[in-house]
């Protein structure tokens, strides 16, 4: 019998490579996070990512983000009712009845929203704990990503890199816990409106800070908390710094993917993506609209990135 040379003889691993990319359908461990993750859309489709939405508390109702209250819902509640909602974390027994309904046979990785701003997390290990009272044989590794919005998309786009390298469950959780000590997640916000909306700012500071034109740097910090990092007067100062600052952490950008969110500005988040771009030369980026929990925060024209810095 005669072999055509035209044909590639395929090795396990490419076997499992072309397995895994066939849009997470036969992935070996399922990857879950929480509705602090901002997920693209070419990222989710490859990877059949399970979310556990958090809360959303108006003063018409409450509402599940992203299934009883998409983005688009969001800004018009906030125009109509002219109010920003309260948010609260998805219940031990969400995540319990999210973990239930996996194959008891697919390890699962949950990325959870930083610990230091919500229970989130805390309710995540509780809904794995009542799980395994039942079903002790389960495996889920909680991860506190000590991040949100894109950061935690930036995990998820590793875990895909391993998932097709053929890494295990304990493999990839270990991991995942070494790059979430890597990344770094930074915020530039255009307005203070939701800040002082919210209760976090002080009116009369609000006030002073949009008279002066002050424009807030922001980063999360060591523990996941989220802290002002430099005050700047001037929208045009603040984003030139903003892109200054990538190169403070990181040198070695040609491997490495920058993922990026906006809240409600695409306009602004892809001319700032692009010059960040121009200035360095990162693989591939992710660009994507924050969900309801950071434009609560951030307020529009907000724009949010996330990168793994260089190792220490």
């Amino acid at each position: 019998m005669i072999q055509n040379s035209t044909m590639p003889i395929l090795e396990n691993a490419d076997i499992l490579k072309l397995i895994n990319n066939k849009a997470g359908e036969f992935m070996t461990i399922q990857l879950m996070t929480d509705g602090g993750a901002d997920i693209p859309q070419r990222l989710n489709e490859s990877l059949n990512i399970k979310v556990v939405p958090l809360y959303l508390h108006f003063s018409d109702g409450h509402y599940k983000s992203g299934i009883t209250l998409d983005i688009a819902g969001y800004y018009q509640k906030i125009k109509d009712l002219k109010e920003l909602p309260r948010s609260a974390a998805p219940s031990p027994n969400d995540f319990y009845e999210a973990y239930k309904a996996v194959d008891p046979e697919k390890p699962i990785i949950m990325l959870s929203l930083s610990k230091e701003l919500s229970s989130t997390y805390d309710h995540a290990l509780l809904g794995k704990e009542m799980l395994l009272e039942e079903e002790p044989e389960r495996k889920i590794e909680v991860i506190n990503t000590k991040t949100a919005s894109c950061g935690i998309a930036l995990l998820l786009h590793e875990a895909k890199l391993k998932l097709n390298e053929g890494y295990s469950h304990e493999q990839l959780a270990e991991h995942l816990h070494e790059r979430v000590e890597q990344t770094t997640t930074l915020f530039v916000l255009k307005t203070l409106e939701n800040l002082v909306l919210g209760g976090r700012l002080d009116k009369v500071k609000g006030k002073i800070a949009k008279t002066l034109n002050i424009k807030l740097l922001m980063r999360a910090s060591n523990e996941g908390s989220i802290e002002v990092a430099e005050k700047i007067r001037g929208d045009k100062k603040s984003i030139r710094r903003f892109v200054d600052q990538i190169g403070e952490y990181t040198k070695h950008v040609e491997d490495k993917f920058i993922s990026m969110t906006h809240c409600n500005d695409v306009e602004r988040a892809t001319k700032v993506l692009a010059d960040i771009r121009n200035k360095y030369n990162f693989k591939d980026a992710y660009l994507t609209e924050t969900g309801p929990l950071i434009s609560t925060y951030g307020g529009e024209g907000a724009l949010v990135i996330a990168f793994f810095k260089d190792p220490s």
